[in-house]
This record gives C-alpha cells, structure tokens and sequence, in this order.
C-alpha cells in the first residue's frame, strides 16, 4: 500500500447482505442496484463461480430487503454474465417500482421492464447497455459482438451476425425509447471508424463498443471504441461523445489507453486513461471536460492504479478500488473537498477466481449516499456486501 501520511487506513464493518447457497452478486459499479428509498437491493444468483457462463445457464434475478436481509426471487435470465450481470437495474422514473434486465428471447436477447410487486413484464425491441438518468431512453449495443470480444461483458449462446465485418452499417449504437421499447440505429460502427481511424494509418481493424454511458442529464453519452486484438497485440481505446441522438460526434481522446469512468455532471467524467490529445502525465485518473481537450489530473499521489470509480450522489467524494495487489482487492474513498483518501477494506481474493470470471469489488453507492455495497468473494463464495461510509472521514 502507498505510505503517504495523508492517506490512511480507515476501520469499517463490512456486512454480507446474502445468505445460504449459491453464488450472489450484482456486477457493474455503474447501475442502480438500490431502489429510489434505499430498501432494496437488486442480486443475481447463480450456481457456480469457477468458470465462464454457458448458453444454458440461469442466473436469477430478485432483490434483498436490506432490513430484514429477506431474499425475494423475481424472474430468471440466460443472458448475464460475471461482470456486468443482465445489466439489472432500477426504472429512472419508476425507482421503487420497476426494474430493467436482458432476457434471451424466441426472437434474441431484449430488455425488460418489469414491475416488482405485479411481476408484469414488458419487453424491448433490443437489449440495454444503459440507461439514461431521466428515463426516457437506454442504449443498446451488439452483446454478441461483446462476446466475441470480451466474454466477460457478452452473453452466450447468440452468434453474431457481422462477426467478418470489421466495421458494418447495420451495426453499432441504438437508442431504445423506453416508454414504447422501439429502436432505432443513431451511430453505425461504419460512421465511428471513419470518424475515428485515422491513428491506424491505413490498416483496417474490427472494432467494437466494449462501454457507454449516458451524462448526468441523458443529453450526451461517452463510449470507449476498441479495436479487436490481433496475434499478440492489446486492444486500444477511442474516447467517443454525442449527443442522445449520435449527432456531434467528439474525439476526446483517439485509440490509446481507457478504462473505467464515471460523469461528474452534464459535461465532465473522471477517466483512468492517457489523458486528452496534448496530454503529457501518462496514465492517470483524469478528469476531462467533454467537447474540449481540457484535462486535470485528480491526484496521482493516491490513485496510483487502475480502478472503479463512482462519485456520491452529492459529488464531494470519490469511490475507488483496485485489482488484486497480492491477491488482494482494496477498497478507497477520497474527499474531493479535502483531497485525502482513506482505505476503507483490503478483500482476500483467490487468485483462481481470475479472468473474466473473476469477482471484482465493483462498489457502488446507495441514493442517499452513506452506504455502499459491494461484490466479494473474501469467504469463499461470491456474496454481495454492504460498507456504512456515512463517518468515513471523520477521526
């Protein structure tokens, strides 16, 4: 761990929320997993945590009273995964009522809206990436593409249609309208090639959208554009913003290094990447200002590693944590008015839990703001806990 004075090792209490058999856990730190009041957090269960999801197998899909901590079941899905889940989350407009996941269907993988006390479903035309803070919209992404890519953040068992095409018309970024479920194509991943090939100088690369997220408002949406590997070579990084509707396309940053972010407000997100076009500091927590080449380094003092990062509700604080550190994941929060950090946990993680079946923290803050929870499997079970964070930063 860094030995800063200022940064020091915080006592908590870590809770599991989860109980008895099988493996529980919620996936992106990105998502709702709290409803509108902070009573109920949603789970998926399945039944292994050794190895990649199969095309056949279930994860159920429920959520927790988190003050009796009774389990209630409320649907079942084959399209999840480790990372990310089914891409669960509560409605924006309806956040105590309805909830949004993926489905395999008859006619392929789609959203659904569901009402948690009726069980009523709704499906969408196309299945949701991400939803805008308002409510009035999702994105939908190619999640079979994602597979080929990433089997992490895919699903299994749909085969992709432009799986030779490096760069085809008929695919890329949708806009699901959510009170009708209907979509329709407002980027195609033939505009964002040639909006943003030129760094490749002439070679052509299969390329796909791995992450996307609407801003603060649902008026604009970042992407990260990554091209497949080929031989041995990593994937590189594109930084793409428009507008809900793909208009006004912004390069903040052409195909280097980008990893996990998160929206301050309407136009800036804190990024771990190179930076902005003109930056010189490396790879760093950054935070960049959309439509611009501004870029300010948070503090490269604490966040010496890659990790995920999610503002409270209020924007004075930023949570972290990191991959394993010998074979251990560490939990940070730091006060953005103050510019301390405090490591709150350090999580045992088995190092043959790995890949992309591996158990990232992936923390993630209730409405309010004093509690997060979190994805471990420190016991030897994957479990979904929860941190009281509200006197973190008091001594």
């Amino acid at each position: 761990m860094m030995e800063l004075e200022r940064i020091k090792n915080k006592a908590v209490e870590i809770e599991r929320l989860t109980e008895g058999e099988g493996h529980y856990f919620y996936g992106y730190y990105d998502n709702p997993a709290w409803s509108g009041d902070d009573r109920y957090h949603l789970y998926q269960k399945v039944k292994f945590m050794d190895r990649m999801q199969e095309a056949d197998d279930i994860a159920e899909v429920g959520m927790i009273d988190t003050h009796t901590k009774q389990t209630i079941p409320l649907a079942e899905t084959k399209a999840w995964n480790f990372q990310q889940g089914s891409m669960l989350q509560w409605h924006p407009l309806h956040p105590n009522d309805e909830i949004i996941f993926n489905q395999h269907t008859d006619e392929g993988i789609r959203g659904v809206v569901m009402n948690v006390h009726t069980k009523q479903q709704r499906m969408l035309e196309l299945p949701v990436v991400n939803v805008d803070p308002t409510g009035k919209y999702a994105l939908s992404v190619n999640f079979s593409r994602m597979f080929d890519f990433r089997p992490g953040y895919g699903y299994a068992g749909a085969p992709d249609p432009f799986k030779d095409e490096p760069h085809p018309e008929e695919d890329g970024i949708f806009l699901i309208d959510l009170a009708t479920g209907a979509s329709r194509l407002i980027l195609s991943l033939q505009q964002i090639w040639d909006f943003t090939k030129s760094s490749f100088a002439g070679v052509d690369q299969k390329i796909m959208i791995n992450h996307i997220n609407f801003n603060t408002d649902g008026t604009r949406f970042v992407c990260l554009v990554r091209n497949f590997p080929v031989g041995g070579d990593s994937w590189k990084s594109a930084i793409l913003t428009a507008n809900y509707d793909g208009s006004d396309m912004f390069l903040l940053s052409d195909y280097n290094h980008a990893s996990h972010y998160h929206w301050r407000d309407p136009e800036q997100l804190v990024i771990y990447s190179k930076g902005a076009e003109g930056s010189s500091a490396g790879i760093q927590l950054y935070v960049l200002k959309d439509k611009t080449h501004e870029v300010s380094i948070l503090d490269e003092q604490f966040f010496v590693r890659d990790g995920h990062c999610s503002y409270s509700p209020d924007r004075t604080i930023l949570l972290y944590d990191s991959y394993p550190v010998d074979s251990y994941r560490h939990l940070y929060l730091y006060d953005l008015v103050h510019r301390k950090g405090v490591t709150l946990a350090s999580l045992y993680s088995y190092p043959h839990i790995k890949e992309d079946f591996r158990c990232d923290l992936h923390p993630k803050w209730n409405r309010a703001g004093t509690v997060i929870s979190l994805d471990s499997i420190h016991e030897g079970q994957r479990h979904i806990y929860t941190v009281d964070v509200s006197q973190a930063f008091t001594e």
